[in-house]
């Protein structure tokens, strides 16, 4: 029988979690916080392991760092429980190592499939390879940028006027880049003129390390979005260091599956999303990491870029999003008003 661990403080919904779980035939363990949930953890040795997202004492990002720095316990399964209302950090939880996510309130059939995937896949993992994901696990989410910030200390700095363009799809590869200061979108242009942006690259985080790897002409074009000062790694110390850090290839390893986990929800958006939908996406991307009183100067078109859409019809939803009190527009300024409503917008 799988033993499976809820760490819920909302009474009825761990009560009710627990009912489901016994039902399908799962040994179940429940836990009010996460302090609670962790002391728990480490005596059962569960299978799989339910945590709510927002907690006292210990939140479930807190849990979940804890457990992916503790070898013996990185490799269990994880998945948040998070309401819809609360703005969930797929980038944060993903970095940590959570295996997924579901959205409460959810549908029995939901949950329980979704914890009978993880743990197939668990369980196809050969012994071996869950020794070798331990490492992976216990490496630090942050390594691979902050190895990067620690390698551009040895290079000068260079400073990019908003707009400027850091480098073109097509061009030879020549630099991995650190953001110091400002932010830069990345973005594939087709062959009408069209542009994608696919991410936006904020400080102390880097872009361009992919291309460096494969030592292949860049594949996207990169463009600050505000003055901004990048450090200019060469390709040579990147890949010297990819081959002389076995913890920093790891780690790339470890920042590329966050990576594709992210472009994959975002194209599904872009595919499926209603326009108010992809338009409050962006919004939200600008802001992520910005302070509680985000303003976003990003151009229409780029955000037009960024949220798959045309110009003319971002402008007429941002419109919308004014005359709803989500948004203010001050000249080329986006003053966020409520961002919960941006997050919680209706398809």
């Amino acid at each position: 029988m799988k033993k499976i661990i809820v760490i819920e403080d909302n009474t009825d919904v761990r009560e009710n979690i627990t009912e489901i779980l016994t039902l399908a035939g799962y040994e179940t363990i429940s836990a009010t916080n996460g302090k609670e949930g962790l002391i728990k953890i480490n005596e059962s040795k569960p299978d799989l392991i339910l945590c709510d997202v927002m907690m006292p004492e210990l939140d479930g990002f807190g849990v979940l760092k804890i457990l992916s720095s503790t070898p013996h316990l990185a490799t269990i399964p994880f998945i948040f429980l998070t309401a819809k209302a609360e703005k969930f950090d797929f980038r944060k939880g993903m970095s940590l190592g959570a295996s997924d996510y579901i959205t409460k309130p959810f549908d029995d059939t939901d949950l329980l499939q979704s914890i009978e995937t993880r743990l197939k896949i668990h369980e196809y993992i050969p012994s071996n390879d869950k020794s070798q994901l331990k490492t992976l696990e216990s490496i630090n989410s942050n390594y691979f940028n902050d190895k990067l910030k620690v390698l551009s200390e040895n290079f000068d700095s260079k400073t990019f006027k908003k707009r400027e363009v850091v480098f073109e799809e097509g061009t030879i590869v020549r630099n991995v880049f650190f953001v110091e200061k400002g932010s830069v979108r990345i973005f594939r242009t087709n062959e009408f003129g069209k542009e994608l942006t696919t991410r936006i690259v904020k400080k102390d985080e880097s872009f361009g390390f992919l291309d460096g790897l494969n030592l292949r002409p860049y594949s996207k074009s990169a463009q600050c979005l505000e003055e901004s000062v990048l450090k200019l790694i060469p390709v040579k110390t990147y890949l010297e260091l990819f081959s002389d850090d076995k913890d920093f290839s790891l780690s790339l390893l470890k920042h590329l599956a966050v990576y594709s986990g992210i472009l994959e929800v975002g194209l599904l958006h872009q595919a499926y999303s209603s326009v108010r939908r992809k338009v409050a996406n962006a919004l939200i991307t600008c802001f992520e990491k910005g302070d509680a009183n985000p303003v976003i100067t990003m151009q229409r078109d780029e955000l037009a870029s960024l949220a798959g859409t045309a110009k003319e019809t971002l402008i007429r939803t941002l419109s919308d999003f004014k005359s709803e009190g989500l948004i203010e527009i001050e000249d080329s300024e986006i003053h966020i008003k409520s961002v919960n409503g941006l997050i919680n917008m209706h398809q």
